[in-house]
């Protein structure tokens, strides 16, 4: 199941803090400029957050790719632990995107992202129902696939 927007909302806001309002009010020591931030970042995230989930696949994963950005730099790939794909961001990206960056992922990643085992990973590429990178590992559009297929409601 996708994340609910209230848990989406709460989690922007809480990386947002962590990641960029709290360093810079300790550089501003405190300046009634960041209490101004914080409110729009509130406001924001909550637009943010039902963009990501409802908007359409062009708007969503825009902004999906801009958050991830830059509350995630990095010199390297984007490799976030396996337990941030169970996160509501992740779940989202995961939907949204698959992997933002990565052309395949490990059957461990696919697992995080999937909420199932290496092995449930394995059997299901064993089975044809996520796709195999020539090179290894999972092509991460299939666990995005199976992601929004697990959405769907299922005809009788």
């Amino acid at each position: 199941m996708p994340p609910s927007h209230g848990e989406l909302v709460e989690q922007l806001i809480r990386t947002m803090d962590v990641r960029l309002l709290d360093p810079l009010e300790i550089l501003l020591d405190g300046d009634d400029v960041v209490e101004a931030l914080r409110a729009a970042v509130r406001a924001r995230a909550v637009a943010w957050a039902h963009r990501m989930v409802n908007g359409d696949d062009r708007e969503a994963i825009g902004i999906v790719i801009r958050v991830v950005s830059t509350l995630y730099p990095s010199d390297g790939p984007f490799a976030p632990p396996l337990d941030w794909w169970r996160s509501p961001l992740g779940q989202v990206v995961a939907r949204r995107v698959g992997h933002p960056t990565a052309e395949s992922v490990t059957y461990a990643v696919a697992g995080a992202m999937l909420g199932i085992t290496r092995q449930g990973v394995h059997d299901l590429v064993n089975r044809g129902k996520l796709a195999r990178h020539p090179e290894g590992g999972v092509l991460p559009s299939s666990v995005r696939d199976r992601l929004l297929e697990e959405g769907r409601p299922r005809r009788a």
